[in-house]
C-alpha cells in the first residue's frame, strides 16, 4: 500500500507578522478597548487532532494509527488554519482597533505596503455585521481580488463572524508557491439547539507543492462544542489519490466527537469518489466506508479474503481513540466511549461533490 501521507502546509505556519506602523505612540485612542474578536476558533482535542501520526512496523495488518492518524491530521490542519486567522487578530488587537479608520504601514514580512480599513455596519452574504476589517496588498489593488489579504466580519456580543484570508497577499515572500490558496473561517458564540459555539473552516485551492498524488485541494469542516462534548465533520478533497486500482480522485469523509475534559474520541470515515454527488449519509459512510473500499480493491488484485480481512482488521468502524492516538477499530475499549458513539450517528458530512468543486471568495 502507498503511504497516505500529508504535511502541514508551510503556509499555516508562515502567517504571523506585525503591523509596527499601524498606530502613533501619541495616538490618544491607543488607551480604548480594542473592537476586535477576542476568540475567533474552537480547540478539538488531541484524541481527534493531531499532526503526528504513528508509522505502521507490521506487514500482514494496516496499523491504526497509519489510517485514522490522517484523519486527525487533516482536522489539524482545519484546526490550524482557524487558529492562524485568531493569531492574526490578537495581534492586530495589541494595536487597539477601536473605530472605523483607514491607514497604510509596511509589512514586517514582506516590505510591501499593506492597506487596513474597518469600517461600521457592513453585511456578508446578507448578514448584517457591527464591523468590517480588510487588509490588502497595496501594489494589488487593481488586481482581480484586489490585492485583499484578510477579510473579517463580526458583531461583538455574542462574537460572531466570518474571516476570509488569502495567505499570499498578506506576505508574499513566503506565500509564492500558494498564490491561490484561500481560507474562510466562521465562528459564533450564538447558541443553538445542538452547541453552545461552532465554527465552519473552509480551504480552497491548495497548490500541490511536491507532485504528491495523495495532496489535499480543498477541505471543509465543521465543528461545534457543548459543554464538555466536541463533534467534527468534514470532508477533504484528495484529486490525485489512488490507492490498489488505477482509480483516482477520493474524498476523505469523516464525523468524529470527542470529550475534552478526558481527551477520547470516536470517529467513522468513508472513501468516496470525489465525484459523489449526495448528501446521504448512508452512501457517504456505509457504502463507502474506508474499509469496504479497501477490501474491495484489494479483492481485485486476486488476494484471499482472509489475509484481505486480516490486513484491514484495524480499519472496522467506527475508531476509537486516546490522547495518543488510535486504540481500536469496531469495539468501544469501555462504556467511557458510549455516549460519543451514539452522537457520531447523527452527524453528516458534506457532499463530496460540493467539496471538490469548493470556492471561497472575497466580499
Amino acid at each position: 500500500m502507498k503511504t497516505f501521507g500529508y504535511k502541514l502546509l508551510a503556509i499555516i505556519l508562515s502567517l504571523g507578522f506585525v503591523l509596527s506602523s499601524c498606530v502613533k505612540e501619541d495616538d490618544p485612542t491607543n488607551n480604548d478597548q480594542s473592537i476586535l474578536p477576542s476568540q475567533f476558533s474552537i480547540d478539538v482535542p488531541n484524541s481527534i487532532s493531531s499532526q503526528l501520526a504513528n508509522k505502521s512496523t507490521q506487514s500482514d495488518t494496516l496499523n491504526g494509527n497509519e489510517i485514522y492518524g490522517h484523519l486527525r491530521n487533516f482536522i489539524a490542519i482545519g484546526e490550524g488554519a482557524a487558529t492562524i486567522v485568531e493569531s492574526i487578530i490578537g495581534v492586530i488587537s495589541v494595536y487597539q482597533i477601536n473605530h472605523a479608520m483607514n491607514l497604510t504601514y509596511t509589512s514586517d514580512e514582506d516590505q510591501r505596503e499593506k492597506n487596513l480599513v474597518v469600517l461600521e455596519e457592513q453585511s456578508y452574504e446578507g448578514q448584517q455585521f457591527e464591523f468590517s476589517m480588510t487588509i490588502s496588498d497595496a501594489q494589488s489593488t487593481t488586481n482581480a481580488d484586489e490585492g485583499k489579504g484578510l477579510q473579517i466580519f463580526w458583531n461583538r456580543q455574542p462574537i460572531e463572524g466570518v474571516a476570509i484570508l488569502k495567505p499570499y497577499n498578506i506576505n508574499r515572500d513566503e506565500n509564492l508557491n500558494q498564490m491561490n490558496a484561500i481560507f474562510k473561517i466562521e465562528y459564533s458564540e450564538v447558541a443553538t439547539s445542538n452547541y453552545e459555539k461552532h465554527m465552519v473552516v473552509s480551504i480552497a485551492n491548495l497548490n500541490n507543492l511536491n507532485a504528491d498524488p495523495y495532496y489535499m485541494k480543498n477541505l471543509k469542516m465543521f465543528v461545534g462544542k457543548n459543554s464538555d462534548i466536541i463533534d467534527v465533520y468534514g470532508n477533504s478533497d484528495h484529486p490525485n489519490a489512488n490507492f490498489f486500482t488505477n482509480e483516482t480522485g477520493f474524498d476523505w469523509a469523516f464525523v468524529a466527537s470527542s470529550v475534552e475534559s478526558s481527551d477520547i474520541g470516536v470517529a467513522e470515515v468513508g472513501l468516496p469518489s470525489n465525484d459523489l454527488n449526495t448528501y446521504s449519509r448512508s452512501a457517504i459512510l456505509v457504502d463507502n466506508a474506508l474499509q469496504t473500499v479497501f477490501s474491495t480493491q484489494i479483492g481485485t488484485l486476486g488476494y484471499a479474503q482472509e489475509d484481505i480481512d486480516r490486513f484491514l482488521y484495524n480499519t472496522e468502524a467506527p475508531g476509537f481513540f486516546n490522547r495518543y492516538g488510535f486504540v481500536q477499530g469496531g469495539t468501544a475499549p469501555s462504556s467511557d466511549y458510549d455516549a460519543i458513539t451514539s452522537r457520531i450517528s447523527l452527524l453528516t458530512p458534506y457532499n463530496p461533490y460540493e467539496i471538490a468543486n469548493l470556492s471561497v471568495v472575497f466580499e
